[in-house]
Formats: C-alpha cells, sequence, structure tokens
C-alpha cells in the first residue's frame, strides 16, 4: 500500500471537501477562469457588474437592520445611520456609488457587446435578458434613492406616477398597484421592490443570461471595489432636504441615469409620447438588433451601418444628459420658466443630431476600414516587446507596495479614530488599489517561475570575407596597351634604307659635308613589345 509523500494542511482539506460537496449543485455548471496575467476588463464586465451587485446586497442588508421604511421616519432614519451609527456613513456611501457603479457597467457592458458584435454567436438570448437586467438595474438605483423621502426623492416620484397615470387604458390601475393611495402606501411599496421583488428578478435573469465560462479576475474585482470607496471618500452623498408639503421645492434633477428622461418631460410635451414612448421605442430597437444585424462579421468597421446607429444613440443621449442637468443660471425668473425647455428648439437638435451624427460616424467607419486595408498592404514591422520585470526589482516593488499598505492601515484606523469618515474611506479605497496592484505582481512573478528558460542564442556566425576582384586594366591615354608575354611577336631585324637617287631631294635629308646623305628626320620604325620605338641608325652608302 502506497504512502502519500504530500502534506495539507487542515484549510486545503476543507476546500477538497467543500468543493466535493458542491460539485453537483447548478454553482459547478459555471466554470470560473482565473487569469493567469493582465486580462482586458472589457471581456468580462457582465461579471464585474455581478460584483457590484454582490457589494449591493451585502451593504444594503446592512441598512436594512436601521433604516425604518414610515414616511414620517424615513429620512430621520438615513440621517441617523449616516451620522450615529458605526460605520453607517462608510456603509451608505458605498452602496450609493456601488448603485451608480453597476448602472454604469451595465451600459458600459452592453455596448461592448453591441460594437464587438458577441450577440452574434447565437448570443440572442443573453442579448435579451441582458437588456431586460439593464431596465431592472435602472429601476432598482430608482426606487433606492427614493425610499429617502427627500425633496428629491418627491420630484422623481411625482414624475414616475405621473407618467404611469398617462398610459392609455391601464395607467390609472398600474398607478394605484405601484405607487398605492398616497405616500404613505409608496414608502412600503417602494422598499418592497427595491430589497425583495427586483432582486430576485434580477438574480433570475442572472441565472439565464451569465454563460458557463465566467472570468474571475482577482485585481480588477478589488480595483472596481476600491474605486467605489474612493469615490465614496471623494464625493460623499448628502442627505438633502425632507421632503415638506408646506414649504415649496428647491430647483433638483434627478440621478445622472434619468437625466436624459428628464430633459423630455420638461419640453412641457405629452408625457406619454415623451416619457414613455421613446424610452419604450429605444428599448424595442435595442431587442431587436440581434435579428436585424445580417452583417456576416463581427467587427465594428464591417459593420458600418449597425456601428454608426450605435453611435448616433450615444450621442443621443449625452446630449439629452447634458440637457437635462441645465438649468438656467438667471434667478430673477419664475421656477417654471427656469426649468421649461424649449420643445421647438429641443426637438430640431434632436432631429438635426440623428443625420449629422450617422453621417459623420458612417465617414470615418469607412476611412478607417480603408486605412486598415492600407496597413495590411504594408510589410510588417517588428512588433513592440512587452515589459520585463526582473526578480530583484520584483521583490523591490512587492516589499513598497507592502509597506505603502501597512501605513495606510495606520492612517485609516487613525482617520477612523479622529472621526474623519470621507478620509478613512478614501484611504480604505488606496488600500484596496494597492492590494490589487500586489496581487497582480505575484501572479506576474508566479508566471515568469514556471515559465520555460528561454533558449539559448547560437552564436552569429562570421560571414566570410570575400576578396574582391581586380579591376581590369584601363588603357592610359597617349600609349599602347601592352600584350601578353605569351603572345609577343619576335621581333623583326632593322631592314636596310632603300639607296636614294643621287639628285637631291631637300625633302628626305640633309646633306652632309662629306657630300653623303644621312637620314635625320625619315626613321624606318616598328613598334616593339615594350612600346618602344625603334629608330634605324644613318644610311650606309
Amino acid at each position: 500500500m502506497g504512502a502519500s509523500l504530500t502534506y495539507e494542511n487542515s484549510l486545503t482539506r476543507f476546500f477538497r471537501w467543500l468543493y466535493a460537496g458542491v460539485e453537483r449543485t447548478i454553482f459547478m455548471g459555471m466554470k470560473f477562469t482565473f487569469p493567469g496575467r493582465f486580462v482586458s476588463p472589457l471581456g468580462f464586465l457582465g461579471m464585474l457588474t455581478f460584483v457590484v451587485f454582490i457589494i449591493l446586497g451585502i451593504t444594503g442588508a446592512l441598512l436594512m437592520l436601521w433604516y425604518e421604511p414610515i414616511l414620517d421616519r424615513a429620512w430621520n432614519s438615513v440621517q441617523n445611520i449616516n451620522n450615529t451609527i458605526p460605520y453607517g456613513f462608510h456603509i451608505r456611501n458605498i452602496h450609493y456609488h456601488a448603485s451608480n457603479g453597476m448602472v454604469m457597467l451595465a451600459l458600459l457592458h452592453m455596448y461592448y457587446q453591441y460594437f464587438s458584435g458577441r450577440y452574434k454567436i447565437r448570443n440572442e438570448i443573453l442579448w435579451v435578458t441582458g437588456i431586460i437586467l439593464g431596465v431592472l438595474t435602472i429601476l432598482e438605483a430608482f426606487t433606492g434613492y427614493d425610499i429617502i423621502f427627500s425633496e428629491r426623492a418627491e420630484l422623481a416620484i411625482s414624475i414616475a406616477a405621473s407618467l404611469t397615470n398617462s398610459i392609455p387604458i391601464m395607467g390609472p390601475q398600474m398607478r394605484e398597484a405601484f405607487f398605492g393611495a398616497g405616500f404613505h402606501d409608496f414608502i412600503l411599496r417602494f422598499y418592497t421592490f427595491h430589497v425583495f421583488m427586483l432582486p430576485i428578478a434580477l438574480l433570475g435573469l442572472m441565472v439565464v443570461h451569465f454563460p458557463r465560462f465566467l472570468v474571475f479576475d482577482v485585481p480588477m474585482v478589488m480595483s472596481i471595489s476600491g474605486a467605489i470607496m474612493l469615490t465614496g471618500g471623494v464625493f460623499p452623498v448628502g442627505l438633502g432636504l425632507p421632503f415638506d408639503p408646506h414649504v415649496p421645492p428647491g430647483i433638483t434633477v434627478p440621478e445622472w441615469y434619468l437625466t436624459g428622461l428628464y430633459a423630455f418631460l420638461r419640453t412641457m410635451y405629452d408625457k406619454f409620447t415623451t416619457g414613455v414612448a421613446w424610452p419604450g421605442l429605444f428599448i424595442g430597437a435595442l431587442l431587436l438588433i440581434p435579428f436585424v444585424d445580417r452583417y456576416k462579421k463581427f467587427s465594428w468597421k464591417d459593420r458600418p451601418i449597425i456601428t454608426a446607429v450605435g453611435i448616433t444613440s450615444l450621442a443621443q443621449i449625452l446630449v439629452t444628459t447634458y440637457w437635462g442637468f441645465y438649468i438656467d443660471p438667471d434667478t430673477h425668473k419664475a421656477l417654471l420658466e427656469r426649468l421649461v425647455i424649449d420643445p421647438i428648439f429641443f426637438y430640431l437638435v434632436m432631429i438635426l443630431l440623428i443625420p449629422l451624427s450617422f453621417g459623420f460616424s458612417y465617414m470615418m467607419i469607412k476611412l478607417a476600414k480603408h486605412a486598415e486595408a492600407n496597413a495590411k498592404a504594408q510589410p510588417k514591422k517588428a512588433g513592440k516587446s512587452s515589459i520585463e520585470i526582473s526578480q530583484k526589482w520584483l521583490y523591490a516593488l512587492f516589499v513598497v507596495l507592502i509597506g505603502f499598505q501597512v501605513y495606510l492601515n495606520i492612517a485609516a484606523y487613525y482617520a477612523v479614530l479622529n472621526g474623519m469618515k470621507n478620509f478613512s474611506l478614501f484611504v480604505t479605497g488606496i488600500m484596496m488599489l494597492v492590494f490589487a496592484g500586489m496581487f497582480h505582481l505575484y501572479r506576474y512573478g508566479k508566471a515568469q517561475a514556471k515559465a520555460p528558460p528561454p533558449k539559448p542564442t547560437p552564436p552569429a556566425a562570421k560571414p566570410t570575407v570575400i576578396p574582391p576582384k581586380p579591376a581590369p586594366a584601363m588603357p592610359t591615354q597617349g600609349k599602347p596597351t601592352v600584350a601578353p608575354p605569351a603572345q609577343q611577336p619576335a621581333a623583326r631585324p632593322a631592314e636596310k634604307p632603300a639607296e636614294l637617287p643621287p639628285q637631291k631631294a631637300a625633302t628626305t635629308g640633309t646633306t652632309s659635308t662629306s657630300g653623303t646623305k644621312t637620314a635625320s628626320s625619315s626613321p624606318v620604325s616598328s613598334i616593339g613589345t615594350d612600346g618602344n620605338r625603334d629608330v634605324a641608325g644613318p644610311k650606309k652608302p
């Protein structure tokens, strides 16, 4: 019987037992991937949204211990949580900013899936359930800040009740079911929607929406959590003023994810058209996108019409959101006059924005596609090498981060003792971000340790030096080229000059004093092999 030499501590054995116990449950039907290196968070924004949903569930359950869903006690109970309950300020700020973060992550996740064409991989059901999840997420956040029953909440409640009542046929019955007979009914019903009905619906849809393979990146999860806490420390949420029906309300606007709808309502046009029909048309168009998009490719550059429509919708959302926040700064005008937006000007801008944004987006997509085709035709350049950190620097960075983490813990402790709630929450967010960096360094070092050693580079071969060939000799000006010695012809003997006739020839020679003629200017020459002239001597008599 063999014995195992590996030792497992009690904690490892407990986790193995726990894993074996849940192996046959629905939880194990999902496959979690823990990346061993940095992965872009755009691919798992849905998982990050779910993590924020878990944070909301934990902090919301803690807030339920002290919140009182009664009309005349709701605002006071929130004030008690914020100012008196230990760590109540931290819990409420985390809960509030996590709700905004969940809406933001849901929108980013939807538009990333839209532009990347992920819904084309037989994911139509996931896309439809995702759109419904997004709508329910906004309703969950909306009901959350309404149950405080401040002036801001009263404005949102009044708008929502009037919009529900404007629905043909079923409007009054729906308003009665959702809002009750008055404010005392409303608080309890919205509290039920917020803590029970909507979360149950969200969890049920998440079971259908989530794919089997999920990415759980620990550093990114810690970064998102730290960013929420850091934002809560820098921008703490206020209580606002409690609603008093005997005091005229001041100017206020709803949360940022509802200001676009608020801009439409401020035009004082028909409530059903601006507050129900337009949002319903937008949601319906999103639901139909997978069944309308017939492009075969997935890239946004290969789907120019669909991409241009998406960019146009983003432009509409940004413009209406800004318009919903804008308030006429002239304080001499009446309150209603400052809030009303000219409907002709507003809708004219919105109508002109559609062809302008669509046409410009379509043109830029075509230019990007053309530039991509030109880049592919060019020779490929060597890719940039990744950043490599040596083991020595890796240890040094890790030690520095540990020291910084200890300092942050001490700073957060003293901030809590001194009542510096904002600063303590801010420091806690920094601690989470530092922990994310430490975990990433640990993961990087572990991957480096497991990586095979690089292959030795063979020495470069010395280039063979080829001696240059001698250049052919160029003929010298004025001198003939010398022939090779083997081809030199034999020198001929000098021929005797022919005897001249006795008469005088002034042009051929000169007369000596003895009466004989000598050859002076007409030598008989022959070209030798050395290129010199052989001049014959004087003629013999």
